[in-house]
């Protein structure tokens, strides 16, 4: 079985195929967030501050940072937050650019082992990004497009896998340490988007034996009731075996999708994790008094 190990300084997550299903939170991201671009352009931070506590307490294992922000210095503002981030919290992080030199900022501050996000299987992606990943001895994401874009035949997506597998294990990259991301396709304009990416993580999992990762939110693009979509994807991706996801942990919809799915699939030891998050609270005074108030009961009838 398949383990990619990712770490902070104090703590590892483990993404497996026999492990709890792994949460990425996706809020420090600024691509369509207006008020966080502009701030973190000025060098405000307190909106990331803010929203890397929420996400761990709402749950999440590890956290996405990105910093795109047109026109401003990104590998600047990428090392700033990740090093912010990581006083903040012990979670491992994913360090989210399409800027290579952002990467490397950023790996250059991270202390642990980090998720790279991302490689794809362009030619000139490859060449740039798995050397960062071997000099750091990193895991990364490997996002199933290349040169020709994103096919919409899930075998073809399947060869881009493994072409970057294979490429990173030629750079000294064990397959341990390739997340692939097989590509979430909106159902709404794809009606069999579903069955496509389960056929897809099946082969992964089984014919490459890697790890999976994706965007989950996507496929409710443009559809009403995405927070309920969202749910009953997500149980059935992980009952598929996909093994992690960035998305949202605020949104209780899909957090209740994922527990209950680790649940099914016998991940969560005696519904620890479930029981301690669902559990309704005994109320003031009541300890105890169902059983008494049962015998209680049983002797005024005789």
């Amino acid at each position: 079985m398949t383990d990619t190990v990712i770490s902070s300084a104090t703590r590892e997550v483990v993404i497996g195929f026999e492990r709890p299903f792994v949460v990425i939170g996706e809020r420090i991201n600024p691509t369509g967030r207006k008020l966080l671009a502009a701030e973190m352009a000025a060098g405000d931070y307190s909106r990331v501050k803010s929203d890397a506590l929420a996400q761990v307490e709402a749950g999440a294992h590890m956290l996405d940072v990105n910093a795109g922000i047109p026109l401003a210095d990104e590998p600047r503002i990428l090392a700033e937050s990740i090093q912010l981030v990581q006083s903040l919290t012990d979670v491992p992080l994913s360090i989210d650019s399409s800027i290579v030199a952002a990467l490397e900022a950023g790996l250059a501050v991270y202390k642990g082992k980090a998720l790279l996000n991302s490689v794809t299987g362009e030619e000139e992606r490859l060449e740039t990004v798995l050397p960062l990943v071997k000099k750091y001895g990193a895991a990364v994401i490997a996002i199933s497009n290349d040169e020709t874009g994103i096919s919409e035949d899930p075998d073809v997506r399947y060869e881009v896998a493994k072409k970057i597998v294979h490429r990173a294990m030629d750079h000294g990259i064990p397959a341990s340490d390739v997340v692939v991301d097989p590509l979430v396709m909106p159902v709404g304009a794809l009606n069999d988007a579903g069955r496509a990416v389960f056929r897809l993580i099946r082969r992964l999992r089984e014919e490459l034996k890697v790890n999976t990762c994706c965007g989950a939110s996507n496929f409710s693009f443009g559809l009403p009731n995405r927070h309920g979509l969202n749910q009953a994807f997500l149980a059935m991706l992980i009952g598929a075996g996909m093994t992690s996801a960035i998305t949202n942990p605020l949104h209780l919809e899909e957090m209740t999708g994922v527990m209950g799915a680790d649940v099914a699939m016998g991940h969560d030891p005696n519904c620890m994790r479930w029981i301690q998050r669902f559990r309704e609270p005994v109320a003031p005074g009541a300890e105890g008094e169902g059983p008494r108030g049962r015998r209680e009961s049983r002797r005024r009838r005789g």
